[in-house]
């Protein structure tokens, strides 16, 4: 057999978030097949809750903490650590400032140097729009990728059209989109046992109509503030004009931030605790998937909007955002987009509208998903191809 790729990741951690399950899954994949090595280089510089599973799937981690004020700390320990570790390729989570590590150890990196963009362009307003210096910095950020990556990828094409990359077939890195493929099976099981559970758990009726909300709980409740990704606020208020609507109604929010106690206290004003779940984080969102009759994601941007596509492989309708990229539609039958600018009265009443709908044939549901490039195996195929290209 031959002898596994090696591949550094470098990201800030592994957090519960879309990039960081995409990574722990072909993690999973690589260290049963052997086909490539992963270390990790976490330059936020502390655990966080996927770290014990890499290890135990054989990854190696590194923290070093990269900051302005870590600079002279981090730059010998990175170029020592691309040194030692002899890596086939370098695959580095953050956009332009990706760029800039690059230039740090551009004479130790190796021939494939991946730089992939997964953030919406609001991150980029959000952390490099704020001053004239951060924003020189995204500039040159930027500058540096297409001089020094070999490879540009992205969750869409979508979002490398609004980064600004383009592949001219003669210079620059080469651009293409890798999709955060998951395991499909995850989202496939029976659903009435999970409903009952599920409905048990928070003491619900059988005739309730669920739905979900999946994401991170925005810093900002103005849908204009960069800081508002996942439109949280706005997810909110169509929950209580649906509840309003229908007593049947019921919507649980998984994800965690900073606005959660807020939000759970205005819950609480509106008199819809008990209708309204906050969970935080749950791992279980498979089953949660199987148990609601609808998943509401009304984000302002996204880089693709996975737990879109895992909710069609679970056969759960979508109301999205027409800002959700369209390359999140695997199965159009289940899934609907509104404008931001809808009223929140019209998200309400097509949200009933879904909650109702039947549930479709699981066995279609999968074939649509395993022929589609969201098959964790296709985007392994695809990364395995990029790292190869430097041999």
């Amino acid at each position: 057999m031959s002898q596994p790729l090696r591949v550094l990741q470098i990201l800030g951690g592994l957090g519960m978030g879309g990039a960081e399950t995409w990574l722990m899954e072909l993690l999973r994949l690589w260290s049963a097949s052997g086909a490539v090595q992963l270390d990790f280089l976490l330059t936020g510089g502390r655990p966080e809750r996927f770290d014990q599973r890499a290890l135990q799937l054989g990854a190696r981690l590194h923290y070093l903490p990269y900051r302005r004020d870590q600079l002279q700390r981090f730059v010998p320990a990175y170029r020592q650590l691309l040194q030692q570790g002899r890596y086939d390729a370098v695959h580095d989570h953050a956009d332009y400032a990706a760029g800039w590590r690059l230039a740090l150890a551009s004479n130790l990196l190796p021939a494939v140097r991946v730089v992939h963009v997964h953030n919406p362009w609001l991150h980029i307003q959000a952390h490099y729009g704020i001053s004239p210096s951060r924003r020189l910095a995204a500039a040159g950020g930027k500058w540096l990728v297409n001089h020094l990556a070999s490879h540009v990828c992205g969750t869409s094409d979508t979002i490398l059209r609004t980064y600004g990359f383009r592949s001219d077939g003669a210079r620059g890195p080469q651009v293409a989109v890798v999709h955060c493929g998951f395991a499909i099976e995850r989202f496939q099981a029976p659903r009435a046992a999970d409903r009952c559970r599920v409905l048990a758990e928070f003491g619900w009726p059988a005739d309730s109509l669920v739905a979900l909300y999946a994401g991170r709980l925005d810093q900002a409740l103005d849908r204009h503030d960069p800081r508002n990704h996942k439109n949280t606020w706005l997810a909110l208020t169509i929950a209580r004009l649906a509840a309003q609507r229908d007593p049947r109604f019921r919507l649980l929010l998984a994800g965690e931030g900073p606005s959660r106690e807020a939000l759970q206290r205005v819950v609480q004003a509106w008199g819809l605790a008990d209708r309204l779940r906050l969970l935080g984080i749950r791992e279980d969102l498979p089953m949660l998937m199987r148990a609601a009759n609808a998943l509401l994601f009304p984000s302002v941007q996204e880089g693709l909007g996975m737990v879109a596509v895992e909710a069609q492989a679970a056969g759960l309708p979508v109301l999205a955002s027409q800002a959700v990229p369209a390359e999140a539609i695997v199965i159009p039958a289940l899934y609907e987009a509104l404008p931001l600018e809808a009223p929140a009265s019209l998200w309400a009443e097509r949200l009933l509208a879904l909650l109702q709908r039947p549930p479709p044939d699981p066995a279609a549901c999968r074939s649509a998903l395993e022929a589609s490039p969201f098959q964790l195996s296709a985007s392994a195929r695809k990364l395995e191809a990029i790292y190869r290209s430097g041999l």
